[in-house]
């Protein structure tokens, strides 16, 4: 290993660190509590070392959200595969499983939602995106396509994405009912989409 490779590991190492300790710190008390002092009390690093990796503490989010979206694409890839694998026909119940498995990492990791979705972030969406938040909705197309027929699936996908990501802040802010979403998300999925409206 040469010096610059054992230099770019250190780097990515350090980095590592600061995010996954930011993460931590964000998951007890909220992103408020994360601070430049704070992480540097935390993992014994001076706040120049924390500045020489991140300009600031919004990028230190943006690199927790980063790999939040890539953690989100993988719990619903499991979803969606393991939902096709019992599934009797493609359309039954994957997206119901995508539905849940999504509002369950949002109330699992919130620190790392609020991340995603909660605060400034200069992540790029859409056309052009970074691959992290691109796979993830990715996978919720997937999920959404087999119910969509001839309709307009990215557009569908939007629409599903924005529904679930509003039933997750209203439940996580406790302005619904609290035993009650599970319910919430079948109705959605299948009022949105219902399985026998394409034939299926």
């Amino acid at each position: 290993m040469t010096i610059e490779e054992r230099r770019a590991r250190e780097r990515a190492s350090r980095r590592r660190l600061i995010t996954t300790t930011a993460r931590a710190i964000a998951e007890q008390e909220g992103w408020d509590a994360v601070t430049t002092r704070r992480l540097s009390a935390e993992i014994e690093y001076s706040q120049p070392v924390i500045y020489k990796h991140f300009a600031s503490l919004d990028e230190i989010a943006d690199a927790v959200a980063l790999d939040g979206f890539g953690e989100l694409a993988d719990a619903l890839r499991q979803a969606r595969t393991a939902a096709e694998a019992e599934a009797k026909t493609e359309s039954d119940a994957v997206l119901g499983a995508v539905a849940h498995r999504y509002a369950s990492f949002a109330t699992e990791q919130p620190a790392v939602y609020d991340a995603m979705f909660g605060r400034p972030s200069r992540l790029r969406f859409g056309p052009g995106s970074s691959p992290a938040p691109s796979s993830a909705f990715a996978e919720l197309r997937s999920a959404v396509e087999s119910r969509a027929g001839d309709a307009d699936v990215e557009l569908l996908t939007e629409v599903v994405w924005a529904g679930l990501h509003g039933l997750v802040v209203l439940q996580r802010g406790a302005r619904l009912r609290q035993d009650h979403q599970a319910a919430r998300i079948d109705l959605f999925v299948d009022r949105i989409l219902p399985v026998d409206q394409h034939g299926h």
